[in-house]
Order: C-alpha cells, then structure tokens, then sequence
C-alpha cells in the first residue's frame, strides 16, 4: 500500500462510463489521485466514507459555463460560481470568454486561472474565437492553447462572417482545437427574444424562428468540411439543427454538439406569464424541437449535456421579458434533471453520466471525467432516488436566476471531492 492521505468510498454503485464499470465497490484515493477500484481492506489511518445505497461518479465535467469574472462580478464571481458547482457534483467547468476583458490575451487567462487557483473546482478557460468578440481578426489561439484554453469560442456573439470562420477552423486544425459556435444567424433572430411559433404569438413577442440556428449549422458544416477543423454546435435546440449534425457525423466529419437541460426538459410553454427565468438564448423551442433533441440525445449525435450556466442580478431580469439578460443558472440542477432522461428511458444511467463526464472531458482534451487509475481524484457521491424541490433562494452562489424553481426532481448530490479534498458535503441539518 502507498503511503500519504487515504480516503476509501466504502461499497457504493460505482459507475465509470470512460471504463464501462459499474459494480458495487470500493474507491481508494491516495495523495489526491485515484489509487484503485475494487474491494479491499481500508488502509491504515484512511478516512472511511460509507457510499451504501449511493453512486459514486467521476465528477462532473460542465464544458459551457459563465463566469463572469473579469467584469461582471456582481453577477458572479469565480468563487461563487464554483461553490454552485461542488454543490451540483460539478468538479470541473470550462468558462466562456464573454467577460471584460475579453479572454482574448493571454494576461486574462493568465488572470483567470490565477483566481481559479483558489477555486473549490477545477476551472478550464475557453478563449475567444475572435478579437474582443468582434467576429473580425482572428486571436492568437495556438498561443492561448499553450497558456491553457481547452477551447475556443465567439460565445454569445456568432462568427458571422464565413471567411472568418474558415479561417479559424483552418487556424484551430493545426493544433487540434475544438471551435465552438452559438450558432445564430443573427439577422433572422432580429430583435426576437422567444422561439416563433403560436406561443410567441399568444403573448405578443417577436420570435426567433428555428432558421436562424439551423442556417448556421448548415453554413459551418460546409465550412467543417471544407477545412477538416473540429466544430461543436453549443446548446442544440432544433431539429433541423439536429439533423445536419447528425448528417455531418454519418459521413465522418469532425462535428459534435450539446444539449442544456432546459432544452431537453422544457418548451416555450414554460414562458408562462413572461417568465424573464426562462429567457435564454437559444430560446426554448417547440415541443417538436424538444422531442428531437431527446432522440438525438438517446443515439448519442448528442454527446454532451452542459449547462450553459449564466448568472445574472436581479435587476437584469427584473424588467420587460424581451429587455431581459438571456440566460439561466444551471450548475445545481444538471444532475438532478438530467437524471429524468434514465427515469424516461431516454438512456441508461451509464450513458447519462457519461454525457456529463468522459465525453466532454474527450472534447477538450482534458484528464478530468474518469476514475482510472492515476487520475487526478474528482468525485461525486449521489442518491438517484431522493427527492427535492428546487428553490431558487437554496440555490449556492449569488446568482438565483432558475428556470427550474418549484420543480420536484430526483438525484441529491451527498459528496463532492476534487483531487482528494471534499469540497461539499450534504449536511442533513439543511432542509430543502
């Protein structure tokens, strides 16, 4: 036996998709790294935590996150958002570069990840496709790679431009970066702010017809094509849009996409009476657009479950629904949620947890989203059958802008560790 710091996860469920385990077992970590999976006696002095009747996961990775830090911290902040993390079982997020600055230079990474050294969870930079998110000139990703960017994105704002966006698939192949658009062709958006369809109409908002993602995914995978570049298509939201991906992956080219909860789990129903929660961009879609997604989801074309988590203040959502900041807050609720497409059966928990784990850990190139041996030892211990209720003001961090408050759901995150340290801890004294 290994000497340094032992903690033993005595005899849970223990899934590793990466590994296609899952058996009743034992974990051992030693000095922060995964040790072994199996059954075994406890090492001396090793902290014992019984895992009975829980699963016990690699934890979760969450590609598609927002900071807001630099610039917006009274939004959010990198600390906040990374206690909210822990608490959903996240051990590890990629950021998106829409703050200010930009994560264009590598002084804002350099920054960033400085913060992040006193984060709870492991935090990814993504860097910024094109300078100060203008669509224009191309940054110096192979520079930003080097300084640590797992990927590189426009985020909110498309590449617009198709020449710019060749370029940057032609720039991102040589090193082997994955590109990720928001796929939107911003003039068919127009000034809409929800999906267009009859509920749109009911309430009197200008629409986003399904068009404008869809013509954008055609676009880039003509462009994918055309420079053999690795694209991703975030937060997937229509059926045409799945459709062209999945077309795009039959005949070989290097293109993936994700899925956010609330596509999956809502429709613009959930708009109700001009609910600014459930404003986001993509908007939440038909229920045509819902059920593709879902499909997709259960062949595995959709690879990747991300949050897409945006905190926002109160006062950007606290005003006219089509002046409402876009986005929602996700970190605590992807598990939970996600949960539901293993009760629906929309896929097994295996195939689940490794939408949230292996997978995107594939895409960026990063060795997070495992238990292999070796391994830096990130963890989540979960019950799959408890119950709450999601309540906005329960919610950690600073942010409370859910589209799922009130929502019964299944699955309580118990334990999350990141390199061998529990970084959260269900205490039973707190009521939700």
């Amino acid at each position: 036996m290994t000497e340094g710091v032992a903690l033993l996860i005595r005899g849970g469920r223990v899934i590793d998709p990466a590994n296609r385990y899952d058996a009743t077992a034992d974990v051992l970590i030693v000095d922060g790294v995964i040790h072994a999976v199996g059954r075994f006696d406890a090492p001396a002095e090793a902290r014992i935590i019984d895992a009975d009747g829980l699963v016990v996961a690699p934890g979760l990775v969450d590609m598609h996150v927002h900071l807001r830090e630099p610039g917006y911290e009274y939004k959010e902040t990198i600390a906040g958002g990374a206690q909210a993390a822990a608490a959903g079982g996240v051990t590890s997020m990629a950021c998106m570069p829409n703050t200010r600055p930009v994560l264009d230079d590598i002084g804002v990474v350099r920054f960033v990840l400085d913060r992040a050294n006193d984060a709870l969870v492991n935090v990814f930079p993504i860097g910024a496709v094109t300078k100060g998110l203008r669509g224009k000139e191309l940054t110096e990703m192979g520079l930003l790679q080097r300084e640590g960017c797992v990927a590189f994105s426009d985020d909110g704002f498309p590449v617009m431009d198709s020449g710019v966006m060749r370029r940057a698939l032609e720039y991102s192949r040589a090193f082997g970066a994955l590109v990720i658009q928001h796929a939107e062709d911003t003039g068919l958006a127009g000034c809409g702010c929800m999906n267009e369809g009859l509920i749109a109409t009911r309430l009197g908002l200008p629409g986003i017809p399904s068009e404008s993602e869809e013509v954008m995914v055609d676009r880039d995978i003509r462009l994918a094509r055309l420079t053999g570049g690795r694209y991703h298509v975030a937060h997937i939201s229509t059926r045409g849009a799945v459709n062209a991906v999945e077309a795009a992956q039959k005949e070989g080219l290097p293109v993936t996409c994700e899925a956010a909860p609330h596509h999956f789990a809502l429709t613009d129903e959930a708009i109700g009476d001009y609910d600014t929660n459930a404003k986001m961009a993509p908007p939440l879609r038909s229920s045509d657009d819902r059920a593709a997604v879902l499909e997709a989801l259960s062949r595995g074309s959709v690879s990747v479950i991300a949050t897409d988590h945006a905190p926002h203040d109160l006062d950007s959502k606290r005003v006219e629904f089509c002046k409402a900041a876009n986005g929602v807050v996700g970190l605590e609720t992807m598990l939970p949620v996600s949960l539901e497409l293993v009760r629906d059966g929309v896929l097994d928990l295996s195939a689940c947890l490794a939408t949230m784990t292996c997978n995107p850990s594939r895409l960026l190139g990063i060795d997070r989203g495992t238990l292999s041996e070796g391994r830096p030892a990130d963890v989540v211990l979960f019950d799959p059958d408890e119950s709450w209720t999601v309540r906005a003001e329960r919610l950690h961090g600073s942010a409370r802008n859910t589209c799922f408050h009130g929502r019964r759901v299944k699955g309580r995150v118990k334990m999350s560790i990141v390199a061998g340290r529990v970084v959260f801890e269900d205490r039973p004294d707190v009521s939700f």
